[in-house]
């Protein structure tokens, strides 16, 4: 019985979103770990380049409601003052039934205003694609009240398109003071573009507003930022994200002493308590891995299974003479 009652939770979730509300876009715990889907601006913050690889199954026990991947690669252009980068993420809800491909190009300027402050400006375009596997569905008069099994079809109406492709652009101001602090906004799908099966014309991606910064505390020589790889450093960082009606906050701090890192994250959507996010990761060398786990604190309730989430990142120099010339990364937490 509990099979079904996921089945039809999982398609009343993906039909409303079909038929009457607005879509939302997928969030990572290790906001810093995706950091060109997090703000555009930080397309080519490090010092050479980057390859960063995000995985997230979140609520795993409702039918696999949602897993999203994506890969991206950004790269530092310093003769240019610049960064570059591409992103191409899946996103498949309820096991597959609704799926959304995108593919984004990025670019970033950075502006030295001071010796202390860095600005970063940066824009995004993307396609989108989505796709809705009707048969994937099960609706309310599929099922028999009497015992929980699918007896037949449904009378829902299916729609005339199964696909749906859009073009989107974004933006995203970063500002950094030496390696002490960092604090970026970004606004996403600033062309609000619809995505309806059913030629409903409002039915759009909301914009999306994201604020967030984090400080770079120096545990063991007691100051802000200036760190060295033995040294122990406490980053909080928080998030604040609005898309429509929908609000959310995280709030937390990672401890860092090479190659280990370890945070601890609350996430709060103001309506009520969404998780708390636990946090390890490991960096060796040029390399990165990272994992999380979401407790989930909200109604949905423990049988959901929470969220995990891996994380893998390489940095790497293309160009020699890019290791000779002095270029200022972002200092931003790994994760």
């Amino acid at each position: 019985m509990y099979k079904y009652f996921r089945f039809i939770l999982v398609s009343a979730i993906l039909l409303g979103g079909v038929l009457t509300t607005f879509a939302q876009d997928p969030q990572f715990s290790q906001f810093y770990a995706n950091p060109l889907y997090l703000n555009p601006a930080m397309a080519g913050a490090t010092e050479c380049g980057r390859v960063n690889l995000n995985y997230r199954n979140q609520w795993p026990g409702l039918s696999n409601a949602y897993a999203t991947y994506n890969v991206s690669y950004d790269q530092n252009l310093p003769g240019i003052n610049s960064g570059f980068g591409i992103l191409v993420m899946s996103d498949q809800q309820g096991d597959g039934a609704l799926s959304r491909t995108s593919a984004s190009a990025f670019y970033a300027y950075k502006l030295r205003v001071s010796e202390p402050i860095t600005i970063n400006f940066g824009v995004k375009a993307s396609y989108y694609q989505e796709h809705l596997n009707w048969e994937k569905l099960v609706f309310a008069d599929q099922i028999n009240s009497a015992t929980g099994e699918i007896t037949g079809p449904t009378s829902e109406s299916p729609p005339s398109s199964f696909n749906i492709s859009v073009v989107d652009f974004s933006a995203g101001l970063l500002m950094s003071y030496y390696d002490m602090f960092i604090i970026g906004l970004a606004v996403d799908h600033l062309t609000q573009p619809q995505l309806s099966f059913y030629d409903d014309p409002n039915s759009t991606l909301d914009m999306k507003i994201t604020a967030h910064g984090s400080v770079n505390i120096n545990l063991t020589q007691g100051m802000l930022g200036s760190y060295d790889e033995d040294d122990i450093m406490l980053q909080p960082s928080v998030l604040y994200m609005q898309q429509g009606k929908f609000h959310q906050l995280n709030a937390g701090l990672y401890v860092t002493k090479y190659p280990f890192v370890v945070g601890a994250y609350y996430r709060h959507n103001f309506q009520n308590p969404d998780a708390a996010i636990v946090l390890v990761g490991l960096t060796f060398n040029n390399f990165r891995v990272g994992y999380s786990y979401d407790v989930t604190m909200s109604n949905v309730g423990g049988k959901a299974g929470g969220a995990h989430e891996i994380s893998l990142a390489w940095d790497f120099c293309i160009y020699k003479e890019q290791k000779r010339r002095k270029i200022r990364a972002i200092k931003a937490p790994s994760f």
